[in-house]
C-alpha cells in the first residue's frame, strides 16, 4: 500500500511540475536554442530536454522548432524524431511499470472505449491517434501506458504518426533560423512546414466527413 502511494506521489509530482512550468510559460524555443548552442554535446542535451518535455506536459513543438534552429533540416528531423520517440517511450514505460496496477482504464468509461480500439488496432491505431492527436503528446503517452498495447506497436505507431508534425516543426525552425540571420529563402521552409501540417490532418478530416454522411 505504501509503495502504491509512493508511485502515485511520483506521478503527481510530474503533473504538478508540468503544470507549474506551463503556468510560468515553460521554455520557449529560443531558450532551448540558447541551451543547446552553449553545450558541446548538443544532441545529448537535446534528447534529455525532449524527454523532460514529454514527462512534464510541455509542448513537443518547441523541441521540433529548436531542432530546426540549431541542427538544420535533416539533422534536426533525426534528433527531433529520436527525442520524441524516446520521450514517448519513457512516459509509456513509466506509467506501465509505476501505475498500471494503481489506475485502471475501466475507471474512465470514455477512455476505456478508446483503449479497446487502440489495443485492437495496434500500431495503426496509435499512428492515427498521433497523426491528429485527440490528446496532447504527454497525456497520450501516459494513457496508452495503462492499456495492454505492446511496446513495439506503441513505438512504431508513434514513429509513423508523429513524423509529419515533426518534419513540419523542424521546417518552422529552419525558416526561423534563416529569418533571424536575414538569409533569403526563409519563407519556403515555413510554407513547406505549414503544408505538411495541413496534409497530416486530411485523414482525420475524411474520417469525420465519412461519419457525417
Amino acid at each position: 500500500m505504501r509503495f502504491k502511494i509512493f508511485r502515485l506521489a511520483v506521478l503527481a509530482m510530474l503533473l504538478g511540475a508540468g503544470s507549474f512550468l506551463a503556468a510560468r510559460g515553460g521554455l520557449d524555443f529560443l531558450h532551448v536554442q540558447a541551451l543547446l548552442q552553449q553545450s558541446r554535446f548538443a544532441p545529448v542535451v537535446f534528447i534529455a530536454l525532449h524527454v523532460a518535455f514529454s514527462l512534464l506536459f510541455l509542448p513537443r513543438a518547441i523541441m521540433g522548432i529548436a531542432a530546426g534552429l540549431v541542427f538544420g533540416l535533416w539533422s534536426g528531423v533525426l534528433w527531433a524524431t529520436l527525442g520524441s520517440l524516446i520521450g514517448g517511450l519513457t512516459g509509456f514505460w513509466l506509467v506501465r511499470y509505476v501505475a498500471a496496477d494503481v489506475v485502471s482504464p475501466s475507471q474512465w468509461p470514455r477512455f476505456a472505449s478508446v483503449a479497446r480500439r487502440v489495443e485492437e488496432g495496434g500500431w495503426r491505431a496509435v499512428a492515427m491517434l498521433r497523426l491528429v492527436p485527440v490528446l496532447p503528446h504527454s497525456p497520450t503517452n501516459y494513457l496508452l501506458g495503462l492499456t495492454s498495447l505492446g511496446t513495439a506497436d506503441f513505438a512504431l505507431g508513434s514513429l509513423l504518426g508523429q513524423a509529419p508534425m515533426t518534419f513540419a516543426f523542424v521546417q518552422f525552425g529552419v525558416g526561423s533560423a534563416q529569418a533571424i540571420t536575414d538569409r533569403p529563402g526563409w519563407l519556403w521552409p515555413t510554407l513547406i512546414g505549414a503544408t505538411v501540417l495541413l496534409l497530416s490532418m486530411l485523414p482525420q478530416f475524411w474520417q469525420r466527413l465519412s461519419r457525417q454522411q
